[in-house]
């Protein structure tokens, strides 16, 4: 932003009113003064003035006021708000320098102006949530970024979650919306479904989190909820996430296969099936629907998540992988690049963590697929997002390119 001439009175004013400019000036001095100097009302009263003759005033008089009034701790309330609604090198000053503003003033400022306005409050220090949740709402890809890219600014989880939902349209910003610390292991686990291949990293690395803490403080509920016989399902389906067995018991003894690893392999000598593919995800201890996501992804890595997680081998994996008639080789004989990557996933990732993933994905993809929630995802409802609960929310999102919108 360029920088207007300093406020003197022996500066050229402009149209030649010398009058004007010397007494812009010295109304400006007197709002500036100390409390010491000038009570609450005269500041007010003196600021009343001030507002009347900027009305009149010209662009360059009015940026001179804005910048001898930026630094001030307290600033008359009718001239803020004139001067955040001017345009935006004038209110820009304010926006950007002007430390005394109130939550009121810059939500109302964003509120009332453009996106221009907008993405200069975006990059304000120490925005807080009701702010940076106001520059969200407006859905300016550009806004959003600026605010995403401030490090000093604070968001609060619905703000994050909305976020989340956008960069599905937006993939933009996965990059930036999975380096801001409010950003929790939930909503980073449904970007995984839509996230490039260094984002998915990221999120494995840094969200793919242990449940050992959890195992041990209810080491002795499982027992209790077995001699219950499983009644409440509660319990039953926090249990079930927090145990570390991952294959579905029950599913292996009706089997067709006898076991999972037999199944991957009839699917790599005959193909995968949907026969064979559901099988697959009850021996995995999973839903057919999120057995579905994980197979028909495009990029692989949540393949290598559920081998890991069930305990298969690398063979295992790769038998997998062929079963999905998808390439190992490239043309020039090295490597592919999606199956490399698949089998780097598959290495780094602990059995704990991929459960977690695993378990989080099933959890949200099938268990929150209540007839209204299904109805949403065909009708791409997002404007109800707030009636659902967080995994329902999960399960929108992860599954609307599934059923069509």
């Amino acid at each position: 932003m360029s920088e207007s001439a300093p406020f003197t009175e022996e500066a050229a004013p402009e149209g030649g009113f010398r009058a004007r400019h010397a007494l812009l000036k010295r109304l400006a001095d007197v709002v500036s003064l100390p409390t010491s100097r000038i009570n609450a009302f005269e500041r007010a009263v003196t600021g009343d003035l001030l507002v009347e003759m900027l009305r009149l005033a010209g662009p360059e008089d009015r940026r001179r006021v804005a910048q001898r009034l930026a630094p001030l701790a307290e600033i008359p309330n009718a001239l803020a708000r004139m001067l955040l609604r001017d345009e935006p090198g004038i209110a820009g000053l304010l926006i950007e320098q002007c430390a005394s503003l109130s939550d009121a003033d810059l939500v109302a400022c964003a509120r009332d102006t453009g996106p221009e306005h907008r993405f200069l409050m975006a990059s304000r220090r120490s925005l807080s949530e009701v702010v940076t949740e106001t520059l969200l709402s407006f859905g300016e890809s550009h806004v959003i970024e600026a605010v995403l890219r401030n490090t000093t600014a604070r968001l609060c989880q619905t703000a994050v979650e909305g976020v989340v939902s956008l960069s599905r349209r937006e993939p933009q910003l996965c990059g930036y919306v999975l380096k801001r610390p409010e950003l929790r292991p939930s909503g980073a686990y449904v970007m995984f479904w839509w996230c490039g291949p260094e984002d998915r990293r990221t999120i494995l690395q840094r969200f793919a989190v242990s449940r050992e803490v959890m195992q041990e403080v209810a080491e002795d509920v499982f027992a209790m909820a077995a001699a219950e016989n499983w009644q409440d399902p509660v319990s039953r389906k926090a249990l079930q996430f927090i145990e570390r067995r991952q294959r579905n018991r029950a599913a292996i003894a009706k089997s067709p296969y006898g076991g999972l690893e037999q199944a991957v392999a009839a699917a790599a000598a005959g193909g995968l099936n949907r026969e064979v593919a559901t099988e697959i995800a009850y021996l995995s201890g999973i839903k057919p629907i999120t057995g579905a996501k994980i197979l028909g992804d495009p990029g692989g890595e949540p393949l290598a998540i559920l081998c890991k997680a069930t305990g298969l081998g690398k063979s295992d994996l790769q038998n997998l992988w062929r079963s999905m008639r998808r390439p190992e080789t490239a043309e020039d004989g090295s490597v592919h690049p999606a199956w490399q990557r698949v089998q780097i996933t598959y290495e780094m990732l602990a059995v704990d963590r991929a459960q977690t993933v695993l378990r989080y994905w099933n959890w949200s993809l099938s268990s929150a697929l209540t007839p209204a929630l299904l109805r949403a995802i065909r009708e791409g409802e997002d404007e109800g997002m707030d009636d659902y609960s967080a995994p329902e929310r999960a399960a929108m999102l992860a599954l609307a390119e599934n059923f069509g919108r």
